[in-house]
């Protein structure tokens, strides 16, 4: 049997997204996470398929759109990538946003610019930026014949929070302080000046066994649990961050998540990790506008909009900005008889 799948891929600040548009299983469940665990339970070969090679790499990522589970969401989303499902990712909110209105997967009624998203980690409010061009037609009648652009996303993230602050961790002949902090994910959040290393593309091999090896011995040192959602625990990855290389930017990072993948772009959820870091030591203020530049040199722009109460936690409400562009459609095809059509990784 071959299995049918179309996709729309776009990058968000150089971060790639392959929405699955077709051929995926429809995930069953009562909440989104009941359905990221039914996908994990049945559908996993295929995103094995998607995301390794050679239809994809080690730092491929991916999502599908679902009927969402609160009925206030426009729909629901399953992220994926090289190791299993993130509950939710910033940079690609930015780009299912731009590649659901510019290619019609969702509609918006009037001049309205507001998208809901429902995500494992909880609903995500966006708002986009757009203009519309004539030329190719989205639909049958007048009004579609003025295709949307989506010039940038803003969203305003789960609240985000520092889970424990100045956690001991010892890096190989290093003691290194490690802020847990939660942005829709946990991240290990270090300076990268006290594990040595620079924040530059050269260094990637080292930041990349870092990144995994500070993770886990987080994981080692203490129980990492969100304190109101049982299904969201454990560190998912680590932010690196050192100054900036642009003059626009306030600083620098290196995320490293899942299976050792790096981000490309400034990475949404870690940068409102950060920004939850930042705003717990005094040097954040409500409104002020947080400049995040990725390994690229491409920038997220982030604003705490509002504060609120997790558990008890103080956390953040931050607002993340940025842009994607769509790079591809595919149709993929999947043998049942190909002894590699699970797909690999060197």
């Amino acid at each position: 049997m071959i299995h049918r799948i179309q996709t729309i891929d776009a990058h968000t600040a150089g971060e790639p997204l392959r929405l699955i548009v077709g051929g995926f299983p429809t995930p069953v469940g009562s909440t989104m996470l009941e359905k990221r665990e039914w996908v994990l339970q049945h559908c996993d070969p295929l995103r094995r398929a998607l995301m390794h090679e050679p239809r994809g790499h080690a730092d491929m990522y991916g999502a599908v759109l679902t009927e969402p589970c609160d009925e206030t969401a426009h729909a629901g989303v399953l992220f994926m990538h090289n190791e299993g499902y993130s509950t939710m990712c910033g940079h690609g909110v930015i780009a299912i946003c731009t590649i659901a209105l510019e290619r019609g997967l969702i509609g918006l009624a009037g001049d309205s610019t507001s998208l809901v998203l429902e995500s494992p980690a909880g609903l995500v409010y966006a708002r986009v930026t757009r203009r519309f061009l004539a030329g190719d037609s989205v639909g049958d009648d007048e009004d579609s014949m003025m295709t949307p652009q989506v010039e940038g996303v803003a969203f305003d993230n789960v609240p985000s929070f520092v889970f424990h602050a100045r956690l001991p961790i010892v890096v190989g002949d290093r003691t290194i302080p490690v802020d847990v902090a939660y942005g829709g994910a946990f991240y290990a959040v270090v300076d990268s000046e006290a594990v040595g290393v620079p924040l530059r593309r050269e260094a990637m091999p080292r930041l990349r066994r870092l990144g995994w090896d500070i993770a886990r011995a987080v994981e080692a040192a203490i129980p990492v649990q969100h304190p109101t959602e049982p299904g969201l625990h454990g560190v998912y990855g680590t932010v690196f961050t050192g100054m900036a290389e642009r003059s626009d930017a306030d600083l620098r990072n290196v995320t490293v998540f899942a299976d050792r993948q790096v981000d490309r772009s400034p990475c949404g959820t870690g940068t409102a990790a950060v920004m939850a870091v930042l705003d717990a030591m005094g040097l954040l203020a409500d409104d002020q506008v947080f400049r995040h530049e990725s390994i690229v040199g491409t920038l997220f722009r982030g604003r705490i909009k509002r504060r609120a109460a997790v558990g008890d936690y103080q956390a953040v409400v931050p607002e993340i900005e940025g842009s994607a562009w769509i790079t591809g459609e595919h149709l993929f095809l999947v043998d049942d008889e190909d002894p590699l059509r699970e797909g690999f990784l060197l």
